[in-house]
């Protein structure tokens, strides 16, 4: 029988920002200033303008990567052009949105990236890219991945089985046979730092990592469920850990291809494990200094810094992770 849940945040005190850490913005979530301004997307005058605008920046997405380079100042950024040197396509043209200054960002879905003279620049996904992007760089590249995800994979309608074409500015695919419209979707996924009465952090290793690569616990939620029961469910499908509590803490679009990581902290009620040995390959408990002498001898990776989940272990852990 499902135990019952409460969504009570009391707990987040102690597991919650301890390292100050939460204070600095989640990666892929920072303010981007770009506003998206949706009402354009279907004003065909105004988009052929604004492509046509000597301001405006396009770049080009395929695969989930894009082009990145360094920057006089030092950072790295987005390789973009006008849309006059953009190279052609007839369909696959996404707008993104414009920033304060009035420039507007467009996105080109090819089967490549084009070829660059300057070998500083580099194909670069979001795992890498988005840790070094600016905020504005990254929401677009986060926008633009997403989008093309969801084109490559959605180009058939799932009413009549005919092919759809791109509308929108490439947010709506639309059926010619019976008129149906198709728009991105996003799959909800919970993520969750367990700990137990004696703050300890419940971290496992998916079947398929590396060895030693520990990480919170995830999964995606199902249909007719709360975010708070997929929680309780995920831990106990996983780990065969019973939750309490359960505690929201922040969200981050993960395209890969499609999600949305819902992230929370979760008090258990039990704490023998037993994985399920078909997502996790193993789990355990560690107290922080279990955590950080396994860290300093190797024996076990920290999760991937641009996730939710590094964040969720760095709010309990109480400093920064180191770099693995």
């Amino acid at each position: 029988m499902e135990a019952p849940v409460s969504t009570s945040t009391e707990h987040l005190g102690r597991t919650g920002n301890r390292g100050g850490s939460a204070d600095r913005p989640l990666s892929l979530t920072a303010p981007s200033g770009i506003d998206r301004a949706a009402h354009h997307r279907l004003d065909e005058a105004w988009l052929a303008a604004a492509w046509s605008h000597p301001t405006t920046r396009v770049f080009v997405v395929s695969g989930g990567q894009v082009l990145i380079d360094d920057l006089p100042d030092g950072g790295t950024g987005i390789v973009m052009t006008p849309a006059f040197e953009a190279p052609p396509t007839e369909t696959h043209r996404y707008f993104l949105g414009t920033d304060e200054d009035g420039v507007r960002y467009f996105a080109l879905q090819k089967d490549a990236l084009p070829g660059r003279m300057d070998q500083s620049a580099r194909p670069a996904g979001l795992r890498e890219a988005g840790l070094l992007l600016s905020p504005r760089d990254a929401g677009l590249m986060v926008h633009a991945v997403a989008l093309e995800n969801w084109q490559r994979l959605h180009r058939f309608c799932s009413r009549c089985g005919e092919r759809t074409v791109v509308a929108a500015a490439g947010h709506v695919r639309r059926c010619p046979a019976c008129g149906a419209e198709h728009y991105p979707r996003t799959d909800p996924a919970v993520i969750m730092l367990v700990t137990d009465e004696e703050d300890r952090a419940l971290l496992g290793r998916q079947v398929h990592w590396p060895e030693g690569r520990f990480s919170t616990l995830a999964g995606f939620v199902e249909p007719g469920e709360s975010i708070e029961h997929a929680v309780v469910r995920e831990v106990w499908e996983e780990a065969g850990v019973r939750i309490g509590s359960v505690g929201y803490v922040a969200s981050q679009p993960w395209p890969f291809p499609s999600s949305l990581m819902l992230g929370f902290t979760a008090r258990a009620t039990s704490t023998e494990i037993a994985v399920d040995g078909e997502e996790l390959h193993e789990a355990r408990w560690f107290s922080r200094e279990e955590l950080r002498a396994a860290f300093a001898s190797g024996e076990v990776l920290p999760p991937s810094g641009i996730s939710i989940a590094a964040r969720l272990v760095e709010q309990w852990y109480g400093e920064p992770l180191p770099q693995g």
